[in-house]
């Protein structure tokens, strides 16, 4: 029973932590552009405020456009939650798997892309094309730099590869260099942040997630927001914890898993400052030169997977 409360509480925390990293990238970049900045817990309240408004509905939306924001959420959920968060060795390790994870992110972007359609305005139609570009560019690299780790670890599960770093330590190969840029890449266009997309604004030439989004308002709106928060948040999980899974709870413990919850705290806000850092550096690129620059997350994965094999497998 106690590793299913854990478990649990991994899930709980993913929909919890999630708006808390946004805000902590959110304030961290205003400072950098030397901005005073919304509060850190402000989008709890803009949550809040959405969660009481009324729902409009456009009168050419069909079901789907009702239904498509829970489907949305919860496979987003569920996809963060196969994730190791806070502790390994959860009843929940049976599910979380590389391929179990892609599957459940297709299905939440598929009814996020269907739903920007449903109601026929040329916004959401446009949103969902390049929403659709992205992904078929992106999911190729990604499954390419979770292979070049489960080539390593020999299992496709994010458990044993978490186990497989911590008991080898901590090694510089040169498979998992490419494979970590490749990620960052994927994780990049996928959760819609610059150079990709620019989730601060919506100017209708360059905009792609929130295109899929204008016709939604109240609940809806918070549900489809929350999780491209927790979509973030699980892209920053995958990131620090398959890469640096050091301080994660092997044993159930209230040391160990205070223990864990704090590295993976930390761990994400040096991610987030990274991220926040980086997006004020940068500006947006043309939507032409999006799939160059998935092109290069792909070949930093194959080049990490034929550096495991020629280096690793081979010697």
């Amino acid at each position: 029973m106690s590793a299913w409360f854990i478990a649990l509480l991994q899930a709980l925390l993913c929909v919890a932590l999630a708006p808390l990293l946004v805000g902590w990238v959110r304030r961290v970049k205003a400072r950098l552009q030397n901005r005073r900045g919304a509060p850190l817990l402000q989008p709890y309240a803009d949550l809040h405020k959405l969660m009481i408004k009324e729902t409009r509905v456009a009168h050419t939306a069909s079901p789907l456009f009702r239904v498509a924001p829970y489907i949305v959420f919860v496979a987003i959920w569920l996809a963060c939650a196969t994730v190791p968060l806070i502790a390994l060795d959860l009843p929940t390790a049976g599910i979380a798997d590389i391929i179990v994870l892609v599957g459940l992110l297709a299905l939440g972007r598929f009814f996020l892309a269907l739903a920007g359609m449903d109601v026929g305005t040329a916004f959401g139609g446009m949103g969902a094309s390049r929403e659709m570009l992205i992904s078929a560019l992106a999911e190729p690299a990604l499954l390419m730099a979770v292979f070049t780790l489960a080539m390593t670890a020999h299992s496709t599960s994010l458990v044993g590869v978490m186990e497989h770093h911590l008991t080898d330590g901590f090694l510089l190969r040169p498979s998992y260099l490419f494979a970590f840029g490749a990620l960052v890449l994927v994780a990049l266009a996928e959760c819609g942040r610059i150079p990709v997309d620019n989730p601060s604004t919506h100017l209708e030439l360059t905009m792609v997630h929130e295109a899929m989004l204008l016709e939604y308002t109240g609940r809806h709106l918070a549900l489809m927001e929350w999780a491209a928060w927790i979509k973030l948040l699980l892209y920053g999980v995958l990131i620090v914890n398959v890469f640096l899974p050091w301080g994660i709870a092997t044993v159930f413990t209230p040391a160990a898993l205070a223990l864990g919850l704090i590295a993976v705290v930390v761990k994400l806000a040096l991610l987030g400052a990274a991220l926040a850092l980086g997006e004020t550096l940068m500006a947006k690129m043309r939507l032409f030169r999006v799939p160059g620059f998935l092109n290069l997350a792909l070949l930093l994965g194959l080049l990490g997977l034929l550096s495991h094999v020629i280096l690793e497998v081979g010697a």
